[in-house]
Parts: C-alpha cells; sequence; structure tokens
C-alpha cells in the first residue's frame, strides 16, 4: 500500500487544530435529562433533548469539543423534526473521564507509528471513543441510533457505522476525512498562519486567545464570528473544564487514524449516509467528503456554501433538516 508522506509540523497542525468546530450561542432547549454512564472502563457525561419514546440522533463531538458546543438550537431542531437527541463529552474531554497521568502526546511519535502501521503511542484511539459511543447506547438501553458527527466525532462516528453496523441506523459524517492517500493534511494552510504558538498551560489567558484565534481561522469568511464572541464561547468552556493536554492527546489520537485509510471498511456501510463538508473548510480538504460520497453505496453528499470548519448559526436549520431527511431514509430501504 502506497505510504503518505506527512511532515511533522503538517502533523502537528492538524493535532493542535483538528476538530476545534463550534460557535456556540446558548438558547433555550428542551433539555430532559442529564448525567453520567460507566462504560468501557471510563465515565461518559451526557445531556438528553426531547422525549425517549422517539429514536435517538446521537451527535458526537470533534476534538476538544464538549457536549455544551453543540447549540441546542441545533439539538432543539432536530427534536423538532421528531427526534431524541443525546449529547455528551467524548473522553479525556469535560466532565467525563480524563488522561491527565498520560501527559502531553509525542506528535512525531504517533506520525511515525500510523505511517508505519505499528499500535498507537497513545493511552486510547478513536475506536475506544466509538466503542464509548456504542456503551455509551448500553447503558441508556438505545438498540440503535442516528451517529452523526463532525471533524473527529466524524470519524469516530464513521467507525460506529462501520465497527457496529447493527446498531447503526443512519450516518452523518460533517467535515471528516477517509484517510486516502495523497491528500493533503491541511487543505489551506495559509488560513492557519494566523493562529498564537501553545502558551504554558498554566497561562489560561492565552489559551483562551489561541483557541479563539483558532476558531476564527477555521470559519469561512463569509460566516465569520467577531472576537467578542469568541471569546465568551472559549470563557465559558474552560470554566467548565480546563486542560489544554487533553485537547492535544484527543488531537493527536485524531491525527492517528486520520492517518489510516479506511476506505475499505467504509465500502462496506449499508445504511444511510450524508456527507457534508464546508466549501470553505481550510483544514479537512473537501476532497476527502467527495471520496466518502464516492465509495459508499447510495450516500449523499452536501457541500455548504460560506462553511468553514465549523457550523455557523446561518446554517444550522439546514444541517439539521439534512440529518432528519437522511433518518428519514433509513425506514424507506
Amino acid at each position: 500500500m502506497r505510504r503518505r508522506i506527512v511532515s511533522y509540523m503538517d502533523a502537528l497542525l492538524v493535532g493542535m487544530v483538528l476538530g476545534l468546530i463550534f460557535v456556540t450561542f446558548v438558547h433555550a432547549a428542551p433539555l430532559h435529562q442529564r448525567g453520567k454512564v460507566q462504560t468501557n472502563g471510563v465515565t461518559i457525561a451526557y445531556e438528553i433533548y426531547g422525549p425517549t419514546d422517539r429514536e435517538t440522533v446521537l451527535l458526537v463531538g470533534g476534538t476538544a469539543m464538549q457536549l455544551i458546543d453543540w447549540d441546542p438550537t441545533f439539538c432543539s431542531d432536530l427534536v423538532d423534526h421528531g427526534y431524541r437527541v443525546i449529547v455528551f463529552d467524548n473522553r479525556d474531554i469535560g466532565l467525563s473521564t480524563n488522561f491527565e497521568s498520560a501527559g502531553e502526546p509525542d506528535f512525531g511519535a504517533v506520525v511515525k507509528a500510523a505511517t508505519t502501521r505499528k499500535p498507537s503511542p497513545l493511552p486510547y484511539t478513536l475506536y475506544d471513543m466509538a466503542a464509548d459511543t456504542v456503551g455509551l447506547m448500553d447503558a441508556l438501553h438505545i438498540e440503535k441510533a442516528h451517529v452523526a458527527g463532525a471533524s473527529m466525532g466524524g470519524i469516530i462516528a464513521q467507525i460506529v457505522a462501520t465497527k457496529y453496523p447493527n446498531r447503526t441506523l443512519s450516518l452523518t459524517s460533517m467535515m471528516a476525512p477517509d484517510g486516502k492517500p495523497g491528500l493533503p493534511m491541511v487543505a489551506n494552510p495559509a488560513r492557519l498562519a494566523s493562529v498564537p504558538k501553545s502558551a504554558p498551560h498554566e497561562d489560561r489567558a492565552a489559551y483562551i486567545e489561541r483557541r479563539s484565534k483558532t476558531m476564527q481561522a477555521l470559519e469561512s469568511p463569509a460566516n465569520a464570528s467577531s472576537d467578542t464572541e469568541l471569546r465568551k464561547i472559549v470563557t465559558r468552556e474552560v470554566k467548565r473544564f480546563y486542560c489544554p493536554a487533553c485537547d492535544d492527546r484527543q488531537g493527536a489520537a485524531s491525527l492517528f487514524t486520520t492517518l489510516e485509510d479506511r476506505r475499505e471498511q467504509l465500502k462496506n456501510i449499508r445504511v444511510p449516509v450524508l456527507v457534508i463538508h464546508g466549501a470553505d473548510d481550510p483544514l479537512v480538504p473537501l476532497e476527502a467528503s467527495k471520496d466518502i460520497a464516492t465509495i459508499v453505496p447510495g450516500a449523499t453528499l452536501s457541500i455548504l456554501p460560506s462553511m468553514g470548519h465549523d457550523m455557523p448559526r446561518s446554517l444550522m436549520q439546514t444541517i439539521a433538516d439534512a440529518i432528519a431527511e437522511n433518518a428519514a431514509r433509513a425506514h424507506k430501504r
């Protein structure tokens, strides 16, 4: 198999920013339940929107994304379509189990292991996170779900659909790669050049500045948020949970699986698949989503103008509608 050539700097950049995607605005929403479950050796924190007597849409977040980063209005839109919606903190973020004792990841070692097809040097992989996702379903007595994920969460959702097909009603993969060799690690490096370098972890002000600038760089210029809005979002995240090393470990895990060619597994998916990608995404190449839509039987591709590696407020209703439409296809087969 042809091996992908990856520069260390590209790998480090991807690991640091992969999945920092959502611009969150707080609105009223029908939150019905929150809690924690024990599964797969970890604790997973979750929140549920909508009544229990409905099919579930499980939203899987990206790197460093806490469950509070899913806009409640977006969740409400899906509830209005007749679904129950579950959001959760992946392992190593938010109120779920963190792996503080694992320390900082070695991105060079991650790239070397991935490109030589050696085991991951990290304390967990996205396959573990996919198992967490299914374990959450088990704990909540959900037999099957519509699984939708963004960025790293999109890869996790892909893994759920390929490794646990009997638990998956439909798949929505948003701005996520499939490991196709030959694609650039970063779609538009120039757009990310303005992201400040990492600061010492104890410097929270520098972290807020860097994360805000990262989110700004990932947005489409046509749907840019103000500095004030982004700082408010990041400050809210930091108040709930602060662990830069956790962000880095998730980024490294995402990078490891990004470098894995998973196309053969994706070809075997038989549930309805929707692939969403922003036309202005500066991080994950649009060609990655185009490839997924080509190789997965019956997949639908939606390329959204004025969308970067984020979910802008102006497009949330459009995305919710598309997820619901894809979910409805599960009962037409």
